[in-house]
C-alpha cells in the first residue's frame, strides 16, 4: 500500500490482451499505483525511453516482439529496471530463460488481481515492509533480550545473549536500520562489560580444572573431532581469527552443500594465536605444552616460533584420546596462490582411510592485522559490517571454500572452527612497563607492569591463573577488557591515532572469546 505524501509508483503493463486486464488495472490503481497499459513491445520501449517506470509487467507471448526479446533490449538500455514476466507458458525453458535474464519475479496466467498485487507489493514495497517488520520484531523482543543480557551468569547465558545480538546486527544491517543498530550496540556494550567481569572472576577457577567450567579451546578436538573419527576421512578446518558474525556471513554459502550444526567454545586467554590455537591442536594449556615440549616453547609470544608444531601436537592429542595413531595431513595456508597445490595434497591425503585433514587458513587474521597498517584496508573494512562483507567476499573465492565444496561432493564430514575472534577497539588505556614487555596491544606480560586505570584490564601476578609457563620473578600479566587497547605514556598520541578503530585480539570480550564450532555434514 502506498504511503501518504509520496508520488505514486509507476507501473507499465505490456500485454496484447490489455482490454482483458481492466479489473487488474483498477485494482492496482485503487491501491495507489499509477498504471499505464500498452499492447506491444515496441511502443512499450518507446514509452520507457521517454519516462522511467518503477516496474514493468511484461507479457511473454505477444505479436511482434516477444516478451523475452523486449526484455533483452530493456536489459541493455536499463540493467536495473525491475521486471515481472507474465506468460501463459508453464514450460520450464521459458521460466529458466526469463530468470536467467534477471527478471524480478514470474507470473503464470491466468492471474487474479490479488496475485498481481502480491507480486507488485513484494517487488516495489518489499524492502520498506521488511524494515517495518524488523523494527516491530525488535521492539517486541527488546525487553526480553535486555533481560537476557542483564541476567547472564553462565557461559550458556552469555552465549545465548551474544548470539542473538549478533543475529540482530546482521538482520538490522541488511534492512538498513541504522538507528535500531545503535540501540542493539548499546546492549552489546553492557553485555561486554558484564562478560569481562564474569570472566575475570571465574577464569582462574576454570583453568585449574573446575567441574563446571565451560567448553574451552582445549576441549574442541575431544568433544567435536574425535566423535567423527571412523573409516572415512574427516576434515578439521580452522579459520584463524574468525568472529561469530563473520561466520554467520559465510554460513549461507556452505548451506547449499552441507547440513550445518552450530555450537561454540570459549577461547582461552590470551585470545591470540600462540595460545588459543596451540590449545586447540594440543588439548593442553600453555604451561603443559611448555612442560612436555620445552624445545617448542620460548618466552616470546611470536606466532612463527610458537605455532610451528601444530601438526605434531594434534597427532599426540589424537593418540592420547583414541589410544592409536590417527593419520593426519596438516596444511597451513597463507595465500590463495597456493590453491592448486593445496587441493592436490588434500585429494591425495583423503585416500588414506580414517585420516584427519587438518587445514589452517590465515587470511582473516592477516586481513585483521593488515588493516591497522593499511589505509586502503582500513577504508574498505571500516567497521564490523564492512569486515563481514570483506570476509564473505574472500571466502566465496577462496581455497577454503573450494576445498570444502570438494569435501561435500566426496561425502566427507567437516569440523570447522576458529581459535579466537577480534574486537573493534575504540578506547586507549595507559600502561606503565619496562622495555622488555610483550608487544600485543590487548595483553601485556612484563616486570613492573601495571595499568593506570585498574578497571580496564584483568591483572594477575600468578601465571597459574592463566596456565602460562613460569616467567621471570616479578612478572605481571595484563589482559584488556571490553574494547580497550594498551598505550604507553611516552607514545600516547602515536598509539591512539594509529590503533583507535582497529580490530585487535588477545583480550577479554565476547567478540574474541565466544567463537563458533560448526559440524558440516554433506547434503545428499
Amino acid at each position: 500500500m502506498l504511503q501518504t505524501g509520496r508520488a505514486p509508483k509507476r507501473i507499465l503493463w505490456v500485454d496484447d490482451e490489455v482490454d482483458l486486464l481492466k479489473p487488474h488495472l483498477l485494482f492496482l490503481q485503487a491501491r495507489g499505483y499509477h498504471v499505464d497499459a500498452i499492447a506491444n513491445g515496441d511502443d512499450a520501449l518507446a514509452l520507457m525511453r521517454e519516462s522511467p517506470y518503477d516496474l514493468v509487467l511484461l507479457d511473454e507471448q505477444m505479436p511482434g516482439r516477444r516478451g523475452l526479446e523486449v526484455l533483452e533490449i530493456l536489459r541493455r538500455e536499463d540493467p536495473h529496471q525491475r521486471v515481472v514476466m507474465v506468460t501463459k507458458s508453464e514450460e520450464d525453458h521459458t521460466m529458466t530463460e526469463a530468470i536467467g535474464r534477471r527478471v524480478d519475479d514470474y507470473l503464470v496466467k491466468p492471474t487474479s488481481p490479488r496475485q498481481v498485487l502480491s507480486v507488485v507489493t513484494r517487488v516495489l514495497e518489499g524492502t520498506s515492509i521488511r524494515q517495518q517488520r524488523v523494527a516491530q520484531d525488535l521492539a517486541a523482543r527488546f525487553p526480553t533480550l535486555s533481560r537476557m543480557c542483564q541476567d547472564a551468569h553462565s557461559a550458556e547465558d552469555f552465549v545465548r545473549a551474544y548470539t542473538e545480538i549478533v543475529d540482530w546486527q546482521l538482520t538490522l544491517g541488511e534492512a538498513g536500520e541504522q538507528g535500531l543498530l545503535d540501540t542493539v550496540r548499546s546492549l552489546m556494550l553492557d553485555l561486554r562489560r558484564d562478560f569481562g567481569m564474569w570472566v575475570t572472576r571465574e577464569y582462574s577457577r576454570w583453568v585449574q580444572g573446575s567441574a563446571d567450567r565451560p567448553r574451552l579451546s582445549v576441549d574442541v578436538v575431544r568433544d567435536f573431532l574425535v566423535p567423527k573419527l571412523g573409516t572415512d576421512p574427516v576434515y578439521f578446518v580452522v579459520l584463524d581469527c574468525m568472529r561469530l558474525d563473520q561466520w554467520r556471513a559465510m554460513a549461507p554459502l556452505l548451506a547449499e552443500y552441507f547440513e550445518i550444526e552450530e555450537s561454540w567454545h570459549l577461547s582461552i586467554l590470551p585470545t591470540a594465536t600462540p595460545y588459543a590455537r596451540n590449545a586447540i591442536f594440543s588439548g593442553q594449556f600453555p604451561d603443559d605444552i611448555s612442560r612436555d615440549h620445552p624445545g617448542w616453547w620460548d618466552s616470546s609470544d611470536d606466532e612463527g616460533s610458537l605455532n610451528a608444531f601444530e601438526d605434531k601436537l594434534l597427532i599426540d592429542q589424537l593418540r592420547r584420546l583414541t589410544g592409536r595413531d590417527v593419520p593426519v595431513h596438516y596444511d597451513k595456508i597463507f595465500s590463495d596462490r597456493q590453491s592448486e597445490q593445496v587441493r592436490a595434497r588434500v585429494n591425495s591425503a583423503v585416500k588414506t582411510p580414517g585420516s584427519v585433514i587438518a587445514l589452517v587458513f590465515n587470511f582473516v587474521d592477516l586481513m585483521t592485522h593488515g588493516r591497522s597498517e593499511s589505509p586502503i584496508l582500513m577504508e574498505v573494512a571500516r567497521d564490523e559490517a564492512a569486515l563481514r562483507d570483506l570476509t564473505r567476499a574472500w571466502f566465496e573465492r577462496s581455497t577454503a571454500f573450494k576445498v570444502l565444496k570438494e569435501a561435500a561432493r566426496q561425502g566427507h564430514q567437516v569440523l570447522l572452527t576458529t581459535d579466537h575472534g577480534s574486537i573493534l577497539c575504540q578506547h586507549p588505556t595507559t600502561v606503565f612497563a619496562r622495555k622488555d614487555v610483550t608487544s600485543n596491544l590487548r595483553y601485556k606480560f612484563g616486570q613492573d607492569l601495571r595499568a593506570k586505570v585498574l578497571s580496564t584490564a584483568y591483572n594477575t601476578r600468578d601465571q597459574k591463573d592463566l596456565r602460562l609457563p613460569a616467567g621471570r620473578p616479578g612478572m605481571s600479566y595484563l589482559i584488556a577488557l571490553e574494547d580497550y587497547f594498551f598505550v604507553y605514556p611516552t607514545k600516547l598520541r602515536e598509539y591512539q591515532a594509529r590503533y583507535r578503530n582497529a580490530f585487535l585480539h588477545g583480550g577479554i570480550s565476547p567478540e574474541e572469546m565466544i567463537v563458533p564450532v560448526a559440524s558440516l555434514k554433506p547434503k545428499p
